[in-house]
């Protein structure tokens, strides 16, 4: 996946994606948003990758859409097809069935934190600082960044952080709920919760992730139906009998997705 504007790196099947556009704060601009779609895909379905770390470089996370090219969204047809592509782009990284950890480093706004919340976890160091300058253009969150902060924090609580007027800096954003945790190496703790998380059966891990997003979107009958089939199909998987062996033989499991 090379790219100028987006670094790979993977080892020991985690990839870590950097947003490399630091004097733009790293805001998305198309041949970034091509290159993290790209590479989101991959991982999909690359059997080498087993968990994705996403960063941004320069002390900066991502500021969001590149305002450098708002001029050229005010025709409403213009808009719809770019907005359509960076919405694409940030369920690409929630469907993604594999964990999904973002290190925030610095500022975090607009798409960027789409982005972020879209991520399984949410590392900040403490640096981070999460905006919302939407307002302050005449505009309002987009890209499932509204709909999701309002399912990860509660009504209230998305009202407080984004009509409230505050910058919030890594310890109001980790009472607020937006940051799982703060670490001063965000990367390094970024890769060590996708470690963690990796201890999950993959196909474990794959179904309870989705069913998540589906619980927050269906009524409550529909969930439980929705649980019971995935777990009928976990139940035929070599995965689940190596659990049980594992569990029986007091030993760690050695799962292959099977």
């Amino acid at each position: 996946m090379p790219s100028s504007v987006l670094l790979a790196e993977r080892d020991e099947g985690v990839l870590t994606l950097v947003l490399n556009r630091p004097d733009r704060r790293n805001a998305i601009d198309p041949q970034l948003r091509d290159a993290l779609a790209d590479a989101l895909d991959t991982a999909a379905t690359d059997a080498a990758v087993r968990g994705v770390v996403l960063t941004g470089a320069g002390g900066a996370f991502c500021a969001g859409g590149d305002l450098a090219r708002f001029d050229e969204l005010h025709d409403a047809r213009a808009y719809r097809h770019v907005a359509h592509r960076l919405t694409e782009l940030v369920e690409a990284v929630e469907r993604l069935e594999k964990p999904v950890v973002a290190a925030i480093d610095g500022v975090v706004t607009g798409a960027g934190l789409a982005l972020a919340l879209a991520c399984d976890w949410r590392v900040g160091s403490p640096r981070a600082r999460i905006l919302f300058r939407e307002g302050s253009l005449g505009l309002v969150p987009t890209h499932g960044g509204l709909t999701r902060l309002v399912k990860l924090l509660g009504l209230a609580r998305a009202k407080e952080v984004l009509l409230g007027g505050d910058d919030l800096d890594a310890p109001a954003a980790l009472q607020a709920g937006l940051l799982s945790e703060i670490a001063d190496d965000a990367p390094a703790a970024a890769r060590a919760r996708v470690e963690k998380m990796l201890v999950r059966a993959p196909l474990s891990f794959a179904a309870a992730k989705r069913l998540l997003t589906l619980a927050a979107d269906v009524d409550a009958r529909s969930a439980v139906v929705a649980e019971s089939l995935a777990q009928t199909a976990l139940l035929q998987t070599d995965d689940h009998r190596e659990g049980l062996a594992a569990t029986r033989e007091r030993r760690a499991p050695e799962f292959t997705g099977r």
